[in-house]
C-alpha cells in the first residue's frame, strides 16, 4: 500500500499494537470459567465465545452480550460495582482485576512488526492515534514502552466520559479522527477485532486493515476489512 493516500493512522491496540488481546483472553476466561463454574446446565466458556460476544467491545458490553448468548440474565449494577458482585459491572471489575494481575506479573511487549510501522509512519511525519474500547490503554502502552508514539489515546474511559458509543458502532474511531483534524476518508483503521473492522466499515474511513490474530481473515473481511494481513509488517 501507499501510505502517501492516507493521512492518519487510526490503531487499535489490543492485538494490534501489543499482544494484550491474548492476556485479556485469559482474563476473560478465567473470569467467565469460575462464574459459569457455579452455574448448573452451562456448556463450558470458549475462544469462540470471545471473538463472537467480547473481542472489541467495552468491558460491560461484552459481559452482557456472553450472557445474553447462554440465557443468563444479571442486573446491570454499575461501573463502581464490587469484583465480587455478580452483576454486568461486577463481572466486568473482576475481569479487570484479573487482567491486571497478568499484565503486572507478566508484562507486556509490543508485536516487533508494528514497532517498525509506527516507528516508520511517525518518521514520515504521519499522525497516529490509539482507538481502543480497553480502559487500561494508557498503562498498556507505558507497559510496552510506546506510549511516546500516540499523542492521542481514545480509549473506554474518553468514550465513557464523552458518551461515545463502543465499536462496531464507529464513533470512538471518528472522534479520534476529528481530534487529529482529518475526514474519515483520509484516515487508516487498522483493527483485528470482528467489531472493529465494522466500525471502519461503518464509519466509511479510508482504508480498513484487518489483522488477522485468530478471528480468521474471511470473517475480518466479511465484516468489513478491505485487506487483511497477518502482521503489519506487511504495511511497511
Amino acid at each position: 500500500m501507499d501510505w502517501n493516500d492516507y493521512d492518519v493512522a487510526l490503531f487499535d491496540l489490543d492485538g494490534v499494537i501489543t499482544p494484550t488481546a491474548e492476556v485479556h483472553m485469559r482474563a476473560w476466561a478465567q473470569m467467565f470459567e469460575d462464574f459459569l463454574a457455579g452455574r448448573e446446565g452451562q456448556d463450558p466458556y470458549t475462544d469462540d465465545d470471545y471473538f463472537s460476544h467480547v473481542d472489541g467491545k467495552p468491558r460491560y458490553e461484552g459481559v452482557r452480550d456472553f450472557l445474553h448468548s447462554r440465557g443468563i440474565e444479571l442486573p446491570q449494577g454499575s461501573p463502581e460495582d464490587d469484583p465480587a458482585e455478580e452483576t454486568v459491572g461486577g463481572l466486568g471489575n473482576r475481569k479487570n482485576v484479573v487482567f491486571e494481575e497478568i499484565l503486572q506479573r507478566d508484562g507486556v511487549q509490543a508485536y516487533p512488526g508494528s514497532v517498525r510501522l509506527v516507528e516508520q509512519l511517525e518518521a514520515a511525519g504521519t499522525p497516529m492515534a490509539i482507538v481502543s474500547s480497553s480502559r487500561n490503554a494508557p498503562k498498556v502502552l507505558q507497559a510496552a514502552g510506546m506510549l511516546g508514539h500516540f499523542p492521542i489515546i481514545v480509549d473506554g474511559n474518553v468514550a465513557g466520559d464523552r458518551q461515545l458509543a463502543g465499536k462496531p458502532a464507529p464513533d470512538t474511531f471518528l472522534f479520534a479522527a476529528q481530534q487529529l483534524g482529518v475526514e474519515p476518508a483520509r484516515a487508516v483503521v487498522l483493527e483485528d477485532a470482528v467489531s472493529g473492522v465494522a466500525a471502519g466499515r461503518a464509519g466509511r474511513f479510508g482504508l480498513v486493515v484487518g489483522v488477522d490474530r485468530g478471528v480468521g481473515a474471511d470473517r475480518l473481511t466479511e465484516n468489513g476489512a478491505d485487506i487483511v494481513v497477518d502482521d503489519l509488517e506487511e504495511l511497511l
